[in-house]
């Protein structure tokens, strides 16, 4: 039994990666808690393993007492010489116990113990080998599924990539290879310690990192990141050095390190932008390919008003609005995208005064004045059939747009009664 025990020790330590004195205290815990929950928690216990032996030595320490009234704990004075003749009252005397009094439940509870300790010291080296690889990139295998969440096989250890961290229509397969970014190293007794993702920005940074010499030697930095993982990226770029493209360094020759980044992330578009700390110029740069013909800067507000040609209105939005998102988020600023001639709009007095026509919507007020009227006054002068047409909107609205404009144009009307809009007058 003793070889048998060394053995285990010395497998275990070698399979698990484990410190063998790690394990040698685990044990000699478990068998502590095993007997003191089979004889008595009050129990002063020395546990010990002795390596020439390979076995577990245990003493129970009792202390000598003239009169015994807890043999747990004491022990008379004439049982104390009997062990040690020099013994002498209030001596502390530790007798060895017989191991198979302990029986088969306490040995069952030692062994249960025992493997807690081992999954408790596993996990300890687990967490101190990977605690400070937050924000490394990993390689692993695909384990199996839970719940939509992935479990890795990193060697060590397994990670969980869980759904919210996957990409957008990733499919994987048990024994799949995986690359992902550690995001946090946890210490937690039920869940897998490593936590991945593929969807995090700076999964992104790094992988530029791996494919542009110039970024991992800092000549070229990555200033900001914004993501929506799985379709698509824009990131913006900086050279310390003046003889470095920083767009053209990411890009690289006909696009093989920008393309390696894409393949990896399954098609991500990414957008590659030169920084700026000219927020204006920064704006003109981050809407690419849209180009603006103007840009409106209110540092207050930390908000731009990007002014573009009207046929590249649709492209500087994008789909769902999707560039200009990310052009906002990449700068943290507040956007607002206007075609050239809604701004030319905004910027005549005449267009504000149409505004103010009762029912008159911005979209209307465009149709309004492109087609000439330029104020409520001609407005009402209009005819509600050639405004209809001319607009190409309905005569029925058309007609209550006319009716609005001459109220604003005289407000008592035609036959001096107050309007509906000077009944607070009265």
């Amino acid at each position: 039994m003793s070889s048998e025990l060394k053995r285990i020790i010395d497998q275990v330590s070698k399979e698990k990666g484990l410190d063998r004195d790690i394990l040698i205290s685990a044990l000699e815990e478990a068998i502590k808690s095993a007997i003191k929950r089979r004889f008595g928690a009050d129990l002063e216990l020395e546990v010990s393993y002795n390596d020439e032996l390979g076995e577990i030595e245990v003493f129970q320490y009792r202390v000598v007492v003239e009169e015994v009234t807890n043999k747990d704990l004491e022990m008379s004075l004439a049982d104390a010489r009997q062990l040690d003749p020099e013994s002498q009252l209030e001596d502390s005397i530790g007798v060895k116990m017989d191991m198979s009094s302990l029986g088969r439940i306490a040995a069952q509870s030692a062994r249960q113990v025992i493997m807690q300790k081992m999954k408790t010291a596993e996990r300890d080296l687990v967490y101190e080998e990977f605690k400070d690889r937050v924000g490394e990139i990993v390689n692993g295998t695909v384990q199996r599924f839970e719940r939509g969440n992935v479990i890795v096989n990193l060697g060590r250890t397994e990670a969980i990539l869980s759904s919210s961290e996957q990409i957008p229509a990733e499919i994987y397969r048990r024994g799949d290879r995986v690359r992902a970014y550690i995001v946090e190293v946890r210490k937690d007794p039920k869940e897998p310690q490593v936590v991945l993702s593929r969807t995090h920005p700076n999964f992104l940074v790094k992988l530029f990192s791996l494919e542009v010499p110039e970024i991992a030697d800092g000549t070229v930095k990555i200033m900001a990141v914004a993501r929506e993982p799985g379709s698509r990226a824009k990131i913006a770029v900086s050279s310390s050095a003046s003889d470095v493209d920083p767009v053209g360094a990411c890009v690289g020759m006909r696009g093989s390190r920008v393309q390696a980044v894409v393949q990896e992330l399954r098609g991500e578009k990414i957008d590659i932008v030169p920084w700026s700390p000219d927020p204006a110029r920064y704006l003109y740069n981050a809407l690419a390919p849209a180009e603006c013909s103007k840009v409106v800067v209110d540092d207050n507000s930390q908000s731009l008003e990007a002014i573009v040609p009207d046929e590249q209105l649709s492209l500087a939005i994008g789909r769902q609005g999707q560039n200009v998102r990310l052009a906002a988020k990449l700068m943290s600023w507040k956007i607002d995208v206007k075609s050239e001639t809604r701004y030319a709009h905004l910027e005549d007095p005449a267009y504000h005064a149409l505004l103010k026509v009762s029912g008159m919507t911005e979209a209307i007020a465009d149709k309004v004045y492109d087609y000439g009227i330029r104020d409520a006054q001609q407005l009402a002068a209009a005819d509600p059939a050639e405004l209809a047409h001319g607009t190409r909107i309905k005569k029925d609205i058309a007609a209550l747009l006319i009716d609005e404009a001459k109220r604003v144009v005289s407000p008592q009307g035609d036959n001096g009664a107050p309007s509906a809009g000077d009944t607070d007058s009265l």
